[in-house]
C-alpha cells in the first residue's frame, strides 16, 4: 500500500485537486459527428480560461488558434536558452458517451476503502471495482452518477497547470524552453487535423492522458474507422419476395459476422478488435461505423480485409443489395518512432523514480494525441493522469497519482535542462 499521506502531503496537492474540479464543472464534451474544430462551441470556454490562467502566471506568449489550440511558450531560464524545446499537452474534450454537462465533482478525503454512493442509484463499489481496495488513504475526486467526471482529460490539464506555476514561482528551477498545448477534440480523433505544426517547433513532448501512477504509455493502437453504407431496395413488405433487399437486415447482418471473439469487451492486452461503434438506417439506406484496432501493421491489414470480406458476404447474401465501404485512417502506433529516440523514454523513466512513483511500461489501448505528434515527427509518450473508469458515471481519479504525476512533470523540465 503506497504512503498516501506522505504523498498529499506535498505542496501540490491542493492546487492539483482545486484545478481539476475547477475544470470538471466546465462542460467540454466533443461531437463525432462534426466536421468543424472544435466539434462543439463548449470547448472554447475552456481554452479561454486556461488562456486567462497561464496569462495570471506571468506567460506572456499564449494564444487560441482558429482551431481552439491554446499554446503558451515559456521562455529557458537563464544559462538554458539552448537546451531542447519540450511540450507538455492535454486535451480539452471529454468523451460523448456520458454526458459531460453540468459535472457535479466531490472530494472524497482519507477513502476508507468502502462503497461510495453518487446519486441516482449509482454508487462506485470495491466489490465491482476492485482497484478501489488499494486507494485505501488516498483523496479520490468522484462524479454524482448522473455523468461522466471529466477527469480524461482535465486531469491531464489540471496536472500540467499546476506543474507550469509550481516552475515559475521556483526561481531556482532551471528549464529549457517550455510549449504548452492544450488540444481540442482528442476523443473524436479528429483535433490533430489542425494542430498548428507549422507554429510549434519542439523537440519532444509528453500528453498526459493516462491512468494509474507510474504508467508510461510508449505504445498504442492503430486505428483505422470503417465506414460502411448499405444500400438497399424498397418495396411493399406483402410482395416484397424476390424484390426487397433490406438495408437494416444487411447492416445487422454485417454486425453479427464481427468476430465476438475480438470485440473490445473480450480483449486486453496487446490484443486488437472490431468495434461496432454506431448504426443506423432504414430498408433504403443505412450506415455503420467499425472501429477497427491493431498494434500491428499485419493485424491491421488482416482487419480490413476482414470487414471488406464480410462486406462482400452480405452483398452475396442480399441480392440487389450493395455495400460500400471506406476505410479512414485515424492514428499509427506511435512505438517504432519512439524507439527510435531513446532519450524521450529514459528521462521520463528517471524523473518517475525521482518524482516517488514505481514506472511501468504499458500499452494504451487506445490512443492520444501524442499518437499523431509522434506521426509528425514529434516523440511524444503518455504520462499517467492519474484518471479511471473513464468515459462512464463510475469515473474518479486520484490525487496522489496526480500529485506524483505532477513532480513528475517538475524532476522531467529539470533532466532536459541539462540534456
Amino acid at each position: 500500500m503506497k504512503d498516501y499521506a506522505a504523498i498529499l502531503a506535498r505542496p501540490h496537492t491542493a492546487e492539483t485537486i482545486d484545478r481539476l474540479v475547477r475544470y470538471a464543472k466546465i462542460e467540454t464534451t466533443s461531437d463525432r459527428h462534426a466536421d468543424v474544430i472544435p466539434s462543439t462551441p463548449s470547448q472554447w470556454n475552456l481554452a479561454r480560461l486556461l488562456e486567462a490562467e497561464l496569462k495570471g502566471l506571468g506567460v506572456s506568449d499564449v494564444s487560441i488558434d482558429e482551431h481552439c489550440f491554446v499554446v503558451a511558450r515559456v521562455p529557458a531560464t537563464k544559462g538554458c536558452e539552448k537546451r531542447p524545446t519540450i511540450g507538455l499537452m492535454a486535451h480539452l474534450d471529454t468523451s460523448s458517451e456520458v454526458s459531460g454537462a453540468d459535472v457535479k465533482p466531490r472530494v472524497i478525503r482519507d477513502y476508507d476503502g468502502k462503497a461510495l454512493p453518487l446519486s441516482a442509484g449509482w454508487t462506485l463499489d470495491p466489490a465491482e471495482f476492485l482497484e478501489l481496495k488499494e486507494y485505501v488513504g488516498d483523496t479520490l475526486v468522484v462524479t454524482d452518477g448522473t455523468t461522466l467526471l471529466g477527469a480524461d482529460d482535465k486531469s491531464g490539464i489540471a496536472i500540467v497547470m499546476t506543474a507550469v506555476a509550481a516552475a515559475l514561482k521556483d526561481p531556482a528551477l532551471a528549464h529549457g524552453p517550455l510549449v504548452v498545448i492544450f488540444s481540442p477534440d482528442e476523443e473524436t480523433g479528429k483535433g490533430m487535423d489542425g494542430f498548428p505544426a507549422d507554429k510549434v517547433r519542439m523537440d519532444a513532448c509528453y500528453t498526459f492522458d493516462g491512468g494509474r501512477g507510474g504508467e508510461i504509455e510508449s505504445e498504442c493502437f492503430t486505428a483505422y474507422e470503417a465506414k460502411l453504407s448499405f444500400a438497399g431496395k424498397s418495396a411493399h413488405p406483402g410482395y416484397a419476395r424476390g424484390v426487397m433487399a433490406n438495408a437494416v437486415s444487411m447492416a445487422a447482418s454485417l454486425v453479427a459476422m464481427l468476430p465476438r471473439s475480438e470485440s473490445p469487451e473480450a480483449t486486453d492486452g496487446w490484443f486488437g478488435y472490431y468495434y461496432a461503434h454506431e448504426i443506423h438506417g432504414g430498408v433504403e439506406t443505412a450506415n455503420v461505423d467499425v472501429l477497427l484496432r491493431d498494434f500491428t501493421d499485419e493485424g491491421m491489414a488482416r482487419r480490413q480485409e476482414t470487414i471488406r470480406a464480410l462486406a462482400a458476404a452480405v452483398e452475396a447474401q442480399f441480392p440487389g443489395g450493395k455495400v460500400s465501404v471506406d476505410m479512414r485512417k485515424q492514428y499509427l502506433n506511435m512505438k517504432k518512432k519512439l524507439d527510435a529516440s531513446p532519450k524521450v523514454l529514459e528521462l521520463l523513466y528517471e524523473a518517475a523514480r525521482k518524482a516517488g512513483a514505481e514506472p511501468y511500461s504499458k500499452p494504451i489501448r487506445g490512443g492520444t494525441d501524442g499518437a499523431r505528434l509522434t506521426e509528425m515527427g514529434v516523440p511524444t509518450p503518455n504520462i499517467f493522469a492519474g484518471m479511471h473508469n473513464f468515459h462512464g458515471r463510475h469515473e474518479w481519479a486520484s490525487a496522489a497519482e496526480m500529485v506524483l504525476a505532477v513532480d513528475t512533470t517538475l524532476e522531467l523540465i529539470k533532466l532536459w535542462s541539462k540534456a
